[in-house]
């Protein structure tokens, strides 16, 4: 072999292995492609297939796009399909019950939110008095790097800094949702100054309180989740049956939407469908409330 052999025989292999690594780390046809095209040096790397492009576009429509308008969206497609204004106007009218149903998951999540982050104020403030911090100055350090004071922390810390009415201000940021836990932390704050208790050993009990009722609730939730699928199962057999009846060439909409007995089955139908969902779901927030 040849010394200029010799000498491209590492460059070969180096190259070799680049292509190997980016055709493992692309994962698909695509990313092998373009790493192909770059080793080649035949210029730029071609763009994604039109599929891939409208994945993405679907991605971005589903990301703006708010749960209730989805059911304009169904609404439009029955009324195209059944050759009626109906379904639209259905649709529309289920945009604010949607809307509703997204806040209370939307402030729920917050809640939970906010709860965790009092749990992790509370050991925060322990751990800052146990380094030999004064409760003041424990909960200063503490505040900084947690959100469990929500919108009053500026009060709080204010109290705090300043030799302010500490639990009071406590009390009044409890208000918030999901800060239940800052009136068990005013508390222990009161017991502490007021009687020379020890801070960290009540915020310690504290911190497991709130941690035990944060998991009963998770657990409970998790035990209930199998009858909210159920019911959102038996929500969708309607729809079900629409398709096989389509499938089977019976062309139910028009059955519904353009004949007297059939509107008359829809009507009932579709009060005893929301009727047997609001209750289902009803008995499932009262177990929660439980």
């Amino acid at each position: 072999m040849e010394i200029g052999e010799m000498a491209d025989a590492p460059a070969g292999a180096a190259v070799a292995c680049a292509g190997i690594a980016a055709w493992l780390i692309g994962g698909n046809a695509s990313g092998g492609r373009r790493a192909r095209w770059l080793l080649a040096g035949d210029g730029p790397a071609p763009g994604p297939h039109r599929w891939e492009r409208a994945v993405a576009d679907w991605r971005r429509l589903r990301g703006r796009l708010k749960p209730e308008a989805w059911s304009v969206v169904a609404g439009a497609v029955i009324a195209v399909l059944g050759a009626s204004v109906l379904p639209l106007l259905l649709g529309a009218a289920g945009v604010p019950l949607l809307g509703r149903v997204r806040r209370a998951e939307e402030v729920r999540r917050e809640r939970e939110r906010r709860g965790d982050a009092v749990i992790a104020l509370c050991g925060a403030i322990a751990g800052e008095v146990r380094a030999g911090r004064q409760p003041g100055e424990a909960l200063l350090a503490a505040a900084r790097d947690s959100d469990g004071l929500g919108d009053a922390q500026p009060v709080v810390l204010a109290a705090a800094k300043f030799g302010g009415d500490v639990p009071g201000a406590l009390t009044e940021a409890a208000r918030q949702p999901g800060a239940d836990g800052l009136a068990g932390l005013s508390a222990c704050w009161s017991v502490a100054v007021d009687r020379g208790a020890g801070l960290a050993a009540g915020l310690d009990r504290l911190e497991g309180a709130l941690r035990a009722e944060r998991d009963q609730r998770a657990d409970t939730r998790a035990q209930l989740a199998g009858s909210r699928s159920t019911a959102s199962m038996l929500a969708g057999l309607p729809v079900l049956g629409l398709l096989l009846g389509t499938a089977l060439g019976a062309d139910p909409l028009r059955v519904l939407l353009h004949t007297g007995p059939g509107f008359g089955c829809l009507l009932v139908g579709g009060v005893l469908e929301g009727v047997g969902l609001w209750w289902a779901l009803r008995i499932v927030r009262g177990a929660e409330a439980a």
